[in-house]
């Protein structure tokens, strides 16, 4: 799996408010699948996008940090902004059988490796 760095903030890509964050991010392969953890502190649930195409995994979150209700928000070292992050899968997935899990700030994403192909003999056709 190759990792695909996106560097620099948002707003020069003209497209979002906000620095981009690169989550932090563990990759373990066993015979099984490649399974990812992703670090990715306030982010919404419900802006989590991942995408499998053409063996480019591609993962982004908005993050806004924000006081619970009845609160006011006296100091925040958190940031608002965008997660990204985009990786080159090696190996073929099942994609029909991915899962991805997201509980207190960490994405938790299983990829299983698709079944090997069986040869195939090709008939030639005479011209």
């Amino acid at each position: 799996m190759t990792d695909h760095q996106l560097n620099g903030t948002a707003s020069a890509e003209g497209t979002r408010a906000g620095p981009v964050f690169n989550p932090p991010t563990d990759i373990i392969e066993d015979k099984s699948g490649v399974h990812l953890i992703l670090d990715m502190p306030g982010a919404d649930p419900e802006s989590l996008d991942v995408t499998l195409d053409q063996r480019v995994l591609r993962i982004s979150a908005r993050s806004v940090s924000t006081a619970p209700e009845g609160y006011a928000l006296v100091h925040a070292e958190y940031r608002d902004g965008s997660y990204e992050r985009s990786f080159t899968v090696s190996e073929p997935i099942d994609t029909a059988k991915i899962e991805a899990v997201f509980k207190d700030g960490i994405l938790r994403l299983t990829l299983p490796k698709a079944a090997p192909s069986p040869a195939a003999k090709i008939s030639v056709k005479a011209g």
